[in-house]
């Protein structure tokens, strides 16, 4: 059977089984509220495997389960080794949970696994915020920015829902996370953007236009300033280290 005909079998399969795979939004917004430590809205997002959101890696459910798990713990991983863990903890309890999941034998073992991945790396990363806390002022800044890339954040937006004047609060801001509010913002779009490229099969107009930038000719602008790469290259140079990986 070759590629497509395969394709064309999985979505016969997906359709027939009512498999609608989790939304990229939903499924980023999960992820990174783990990198964040926001451990609430993690629990909040966090569901269950088993339903019918999942695609078939394998013949046997349970194996289908544990599969799924694997590339769960592994983009947790990733994504609390950029939110700061240190990389050789967040590699280390990678390995024990994945032994773990190894060693389950029932559905509700492997979701009980699952539950207890989350919110220890959840919990990790929530104690790693609270040692870099910011003001409260800050820290409502930068939870309004992540929550708002897809919008026009402004600083007087910022100053309004903190209660300071612009200026100071430019100032404090700049002291505080070394980067000016503009800046921080491109970065944290810049780095969604990222995210996007490689984990969706969005445009560069789409990711353009949903981030918020002037343009997508702007986009492709600041995105090679932060990366080096055009976002072209960025998805091109991505693909191409999978393949290289999973050939290796």
């Amino acid at each position: 059977m070759n590629i497509e005909k395969k394709l064309s079998h999985i979505e016969f399969l997906n359709r027939e089984y009512n498999v609608s795979h989790l939304s990229y939004e939903r499924e980023m917004a999960f992820f990174q509220s783990i990198k964040e430590g926001n451990v609430a809205e993690a629990k909040r997002l966090f569901k269950p495997l088993g339903g019918g959101e999942m695609g078939k890696l394998s013949r046997d459910s349970i194996r289908n389960l544990k599969y799924h798990l694997i590339i769960t713990v592994a983009f947790i991983t990733r994504y609390c080794i950029e939110g700061g863990m240190e990389m050789e903890v967040a590699y280390n309890l990678s390995d024990i949970y994945i032994q773990s999941i190894d060693r389950c034998r029932t559905e509700d073992e492997i979701n009980l696994l699952h539950r207890e991945v989350v919110d220890d790396y959840a919990q990790r990363m929530c104690i790693l915020r609270k040692q870099n806390r910011y003001p409260k002022s800050v820290t409502i800044c930068l939870d309004y920015i992540y929550d708002n890339l897809h919008t026009k954040i402004t600083l007087e937006k910022l100053a309004e829902i903190t209660s300071l004047s612009p200026a100071y609060l430019s100032k404090l801001f700049h002291k505080e996370v070394g980067q000016t509010v503009s800046g921080y913002i491109v970065k944290k779009r810049i780095e969604a953007a990222a995210n996007m490229l490689k984990f969706s099969d969005y445009s560069c107009l789409d990711i353009s236009e949903y981030l918020c930038f002037s343009s997508e000719s702007h986009f492709i602008q600041m995105f090679k300033k932060h990366t080096g790469y055009t976002p072209k290259a960025y998805r091109e140079s991505f693909f191409r280290r999978r393949a290289d990986n999973n050939n290796a």
